[in-house]
């Protein structure tokens, strides 16, 4: 029984059952002024649905009233763009206003039908305003109908109110720009995260893999100036991954830090220094204006050597490595070679190489990675336009 009660104690309800009795305020005002052309407002209806606003406004609405405490109602609160959006405003304010009509007669006349019924089992003659019951004779037995239109009542509020809520659902709904619309932005929005996360991998997973090949060199080196220097090393890479660290949360909280503060290839000099604090032996050798790379183009590749770096680092310790970048003939060209060893135990295994190909995939580019001539060598060209 409370189960069969607990929608009287919904607000939902009532709320619904305003929103199907305000067209009915309209129809009757005029059905006071001319009840022969009762049809009149529904024809009304048609232009006023073709107005692009009407939409909106019907949306909010329903929104507010039908389903007031749902994040995702399913229901669209953006004008009628096409011709099709304005054909299904009409509809909706038609449908809305005939169940609006049935809801209004069923709380007028069931309710008085149930007060007519208890007049008669309490002996009154019945009210010739009630052609149902104009030929009952008064008897007691009567009581046991009294609840009957309650009930329907009941069901005609409850029924109308989802039925309502549906038809909005369907009618007033996203169209099919408006989802692809959706569906766009939810692609932006996994595509931004996806690049956060490359973003935390090589700059935290670079700091993270020079601090403990730093640390296990100066402890097994056993020299303290060389401590000293692998402390400094490690305090200047912890600085700067917490800077990448800190522009990256700012990302996160939608801080208007604008994408050009992104490290290029014109701070590599901070990566080498890194690398040769480690340990590395580091042959370096640039050629070309990077000042020409675009600014995508030069934070991309900023994030690609150092990735491959940290591979090196990780992999094969401090090990003699080359490091070549080149820009001729609109394409620019990075390429880390290190002698092949056996591989040392450390965290990551292929997300590193994979984060590279991805990114010269992104930039239209290509990304060779492997054995080559007895060294591993990573080989990126990408494009500058």
């Amino acid at each position: 029984m409370a189960r069969f009660l607990r929608p009287l104690l919904r607000g939902t309800t009532y709320t619904r059952l305003l929103h199907l009795w305000v067209p009915m305020l309209i129809v009757s005002v005029w059905l006071y002024i001319d009840m022969s052309t009762w049809w009149v407002p529904a024809a009304a209806l048609v232009p006023v649905g073709l107005i692009p606003a009407v939409r909106l406004g019907e949306g909010v609405q329903a929104r507010l009233l039908l389903t007031p405490s749902e994040q995702d109602s399913g229901i669209s609160v953006s004008p009628a763009v096409a011709w099709r959006d304005r054909l299904r405003t009409v509809l909706w304010l038609e449908v809305r206003m005939a169940l609006g009509a049935v809801a209004m007669a069923s709380c007028v006349w069931l309710p008085g039908l149930a007060y007519e019924l208890a007049r008669i089992a309490l002996g009154y003659a019945p009210d010739d305003a009630v052609p149902l019951l104009r030929e009952a004779q008064p008897h007691w037995a009567y009581w046991l109908l009294v609840p009957l239109p309650l009930i329907a009542l009941y069901g005609v509020v409850v029924g109308l109110g989802a039925l309502i809520t549906a038809v909005a659902r369907r009618l007033l709904g996203p169209s099919a720009a408006e989802r692809l619309e959706a569906l766009e932005e939810r692609t932006d929005q996994l595509l931004e995260r996806n690049r956060i996360a490359r973003e935390l991998h090589d700059s935290i997973g670079h700091a993270l893999t020079v601090a403990v090949v730093q640390a296990g060199a100066a402890r097994a080196a056993g020299d303290p100036e060389f401590t000293d220097r692998a402390l400094a090393a490690i305090e200047d890479t912890g600085r700067a991954a917490l800077e990448d660290l800190e522009r990256v949360l700012g990302v996160l909280r939608e801080a208007e830090r604008p994408v050009s503060s992104r490290p290029t290839l014109a701070e590599a000099d901070r990566l080498l220094e890194s690398a040769r604090a480690s340990g590395a032996k580091v042959d370096s050798e640039v050629s070309g204006p990077l000042e020409s790379i675009p600014g995508p183009v030069s934070r991309e590749g900023y994030r690609i050597l150092q990735e491959a770096l940290t591979n090196v680092l990780r992999h094969a310790g401090a090990v003699p490595t080359r490091v070549r970048v080149t820009v001729t003939d609109g394409t620019l060209t990075l390429e880390v070679r290190n002698p092949l060893t056996a591989e040392i135990p450390g965290p990551g295994r292929g997300s590193g190489l994979r984060g590279i190909r991805e990114r010269a995939a992104l930039l239209g580019g290509r990304a060779l990675t492997g054995p080559d001539e007895g060294d591993w060598q990573v080989h990126v060209e990408l494009p500058l336009s």
